[in-house]
């Protein structure tokens, strides 16, 4: 069926930040189109519908793995990225959990457009979620959550068991950014990180994982990006459309 008369309305633009690393920013994006579209329903007309996206990648960004001897390389470099996208989207969010250590700086920038916090989405989440314990699993300055993860206060939400063996967690997020999602010995790593934890909820606190994660498990993985993006389309206004 062809369709005829149809009119383009602008939506809010929402920008992402990449580069820590480059398919973690394709994932957010792909998940902020697949919410759109889930979220209006029969009313999704296509390519007219989907949601605007602005993306900064920065390689640069890829020094926060490391951020206890990066940080004012890194800081300098995102705030420069930040500056791109300010006043040209409604929101935006940076796609690597790590980075938002920055977030209490960023807030500080006086910024026309809206920052949205994995942070402050995570803390949100376990307020409303009913789950009393979980295991977070990150790079390590972020899993072992001390002064460089931004998840350190997150302890006083709910009951976080200890990443099994952290260092271990960090190389297999190097193996991804280096070796490729798709690369064969990744899947049977994380499987057997997973089966030595005993939480029920793990917390993909680390942008690589979820490109890892499609395969039946026991856990409930719970992926921090997912919930990212659909704050960024609450702040946007995309409501669900209601079936009758």
């Amino acid at each position: 069926m062809t369709i005829t008369n149809r009119r383009y309305v602008e939506k809010p633009k929402l920008g992402i930040i990449t580069g820590s690393g480059p398919e973690a920013g394709m994932d957010m994006w792909a998940k902020l189109l697949q919410e759109n579209r889930r979220r209006m329903g029969s009313a999704f007309r296509g390519d007219l519908d989907a949601t605007p996206v602005v993306i900064v990648s920065d390689p640069e960004l890829g020094l926060s793995m490391e951020l206890e001897l990066t940080e004012s390389q890194v800081w300098s470099a995102l705030r420069d990225d930040i500056y791109q996208l300010d006043g040209r989207v409604s929101a935006f969010s940076i796609a690597c959990n790590t980075l938002n250590l920055f977030a209490d700086r960023i807030e500080g920038l006086d910024l026309q457009s809206k920052f949205i916090s994995f942070n402050d989405v995570l803390h949100g989440y376990f307020q409303q979620a009913g789950i009393s314990n979980a295991c977070l699993l990150g790079s390590r300055p972020v899993a072992e959550l001390g002064l460089w993860s931004p998840y350190r206060t997150l302890a006083d939400v709910i009951d976080l068991e200890p990443v099994p063996d952290s260092q271990e967690l960090h190389q297999l997020i190097y193996d991804i950014k280096s070796l490729g999602s798709q690369d064969e010995s990744l899947r049977p790593r994380f499987r057997e990180l997973l089966a030595r934890i005993k939480a029920d909820t793990v917390i993909l606190a680390c942008t690589e994982l979820p490109l890892i994660a499609d395969f039946s498990t026991d856990k409930y993985l719970l992926d921090v990006t997912q919930l990212v993006v659909e704050a960024m389309l609450d702040h946007s206004g995309i409501k669900e459309v209601e079936h009758e």
